[in-house]
């Protein structure tokens, strides 16, 4: 018998908390939900869940950013953060604390089921492929990075977009693609592409120019 999908909702509305809660059961996924990051951080650590489905605002305690932050330390546990915040920048800090998606109230809960199919998706396709491409070493499997044989610390998006980059080496990656490959949605505001490349290239360190920019087109990694 196959094993369902878990689903970790943490959001402090009680009414959002019980209508995600049965759209997400409907889809056949095992749904644990929670009203704070202290009982949600308890809970990811005994329900094993797939992917999480965070509030970024949650009253009092922690919010929603500090609650990824934690499990991040501890796992590459996926995640899509909900938030009544549209500005560029409450994106941008959900993605740098390792969101891999972000969609912003009020939303249609189809959307939300479609999102997460992707976040899902992309946990799910990692394969046992080691890619190498000049002082870059890239385990996929693993889901760890070498530069000159050193390790790297990246966060998930980094890694994905690292990923995408070295796929195709040698060819040029547009922005509109790194974001539907990467984020799964090509709507984004294309600056989350730079602020990730950007963050990669202080990590790769003094091998940081393999990913080179060609100014209105994209980006493309090279050997040398």
């Amino acid at each position: 018998m196959t094993t369902p999908i878990r689903i970790l909702i943490v959001e402090d509305d009680p009414s959002l908390r019980e209508l995600l809660t049965a759209a997400l059961s409907r889809e056949g996924w095992e749904v644990m939900a929670a009203a704070d990051a202290n009982a949600g951080e308890k809970a990811a650590e005994w329900f094993h869940p797939d992917a999480a489905v965070l509030d970024i605002r949650l009253g009092e305690g922690p919010d929603g950013l500090t609650l990824a932050r934690r499990l991040r330390q501890r796992s590459d546990l996926p995640f899509l953060f909900l938030t009544d915040a549209a500005a560029v920048e409450d994106r941008l800090a959900g993605f740098e604390s390792g969101a891999d998606d972000y969609l912003a109230k009020p939303f249609v809960l189809a959307e939300l089921v479609a999102r997460l199919r992707v976040v899902l998706r992309r946990r799910a396709k990692a394969a046992a492929e080691v890619i190498e491409v000049g002082p870059l070493k890239i385990d996929e499997s693993g889901r760890r990075v070498f530069v000159d044989g050193q390790p790297v610390e990246l966060t998930r998006i980094e890694f994905e977009l690292l990923t995408a980059l070295a796929r195709q080496a040698g060819r040029v990656a547009s922005k509109a693609q790194l974001l539907s490959t990467v984020w799964g949605f090509e709507g984004y505001d294309q600056n989350l592409v730079e602020v990730h490349v950007s963050s990669l290239r202080r990590k790769l360190g003094r091998q940081s120019s393999v990913i080179q920019t060609l100014r209105g087109v994209g980006y493309v990694l090279r050997s040398s």
